[in-house]
């Protein structure tokens, strides 16, 4: 989940999914252009289904290079063979998710809009900080809402990635990433897109490559 040197594409799961069905539509998705990172994010599913969708949709994304982060749960996380887990304020602590995951994976930490809990994350070892939500979202009710300048305070004062959520589109990405996010984290504006998911990996990934 390297951020190079421009800014690249995070995909998460839709709320609600077909894991069988879901399968090829993401295998398209990942063949139309880059994308760094697809996180598994099941809230309301059982450990059962929340397993099986991992066995089923982890190979897809790692054959393909792509690092697949379960969301909240490092436990089940290191049990399915992800690279990695997200956590929220609310979920376990950064340091209970190293300590489950391992030092080799990939923790992610939200952070909302809130400088202080991006530095302490950023100390203790975070890979990278998630800031949002930036514009309004269908996906979850957002506790906060983000400008692009803490994007660019981060970029300008830190070396840890920085990942922008929350209501992203191809229409409305280019100021984030202006404002120097090194991911874009999607849900709707993949899935939900006119032209369907394939045609939006491709559209984000050329704003990507003519915004900057």
């Amino acid at each position: 989940m390297d951020d190079g040197d421009r800014c690249r594409l995070y995909l998460i799961t839709p709320p609600t999914l077909d894991v069988a069905a879901f399968r090829d539509i993401l295998a398209e998705a990942l063949d139309a252009g880059d994308v760094a990172c697809l996180q598994l994010r099941l809230k309301d599913a059982s450990d059962d289904e929340i397993r099986r969708a991992a066995d089923i949709l982890r190979p897809v994304a790692q054959d393909r290079g792509v690092a697949v982060l379960m969301n909240d749960r490092p436990d089940l996380a290191a049990a399915t063979g992800c690279d990695g887990i997200h956590v929220g304020q609310e979920d376990v602590t950064y340091k209970e998710a190293r300590r489950i995951v391992g030092a080799q994976a990939i923790v992610g930490v939200t952070c909302h809009d809130s400088r202080h809990l991006a530095m302490v994350a950023a100390e203790e070892g975070a890979d990278y900080v998630a800031f949002g939500a930036f514009f309004a979202t269908g996906t979850k009710q957002p506790k906060t809402r983000a400008e692009p300048e803490i994007l660019t305070w981060w970029s300008d004062i830190m070396e840890v990635p920085c990942v922008a959520i929350g209501g992203i589109t191809v229409d409305n990405a280019p100021v984030l990433v202006q404002a120097g996010a090194d991911f874009l984290a999607v849900v709707a504006g993949v899935w939900d897109y006119a032209d369907g998911p394939a045609a939006a990996v491709g559209a984000f990934n050329e704003v990507m490559a003519s915004t900057g």
